[in-house]
């Protein structure tokens, strides 16, 4: 398994609304993404996102989504490691991506994320 970057670091956020005016005030851009009243996403021009979602009730993940070739592979290689995951390892399939939910060595939590 090899970590070739970060896709993406997403903030939650209690005043979805207000965040949203700040941030697209901030980079000068509306979102790219978005679901009203609950998550956005803007692309920075180096390739990367930037997201917000509301409230804590999405799976904690301290915003953090390591892009990886294989999420299905990465996560069985870790595993074997004894890296934690939520719900045993099962990866959530979306219309865009891969993702698997983890829990480092301290407690925080990451996402490994495929793309699609």
């Amino acid at each position: 398994m090899r970590i070739n970057g970060v896709d993406a670091i997403y903030y939650f956020v209690h005043d979805f609304e207000r965040a949203r005016a700040f941030y697209t005030s901030m980079l000068g851009a509306e979102p790219e993404m978005s679901a009203p009243g609950s998550f956005c996403e803007w692309t920075l021009p180096n390739g990367e996102a930037f997201g917000i979602i509301l409230g804590t009730e999405y799976r904690q993940c301290n915003g953090v989504l390591f892009n990886v070739d294989d999420v299905q592979a990465a996560v069985a290689e870790l595993r074997a490691k004894g890296v934690a995951f939520a719900d045993d390892g099962e990866i959530e399939d979306t219309p865009v991506c891969r993702m698997a939910f983890g829990t480092d060595s301290e407690g925080n939590g990451f996402i490994l994320h495929e793309r699609k």
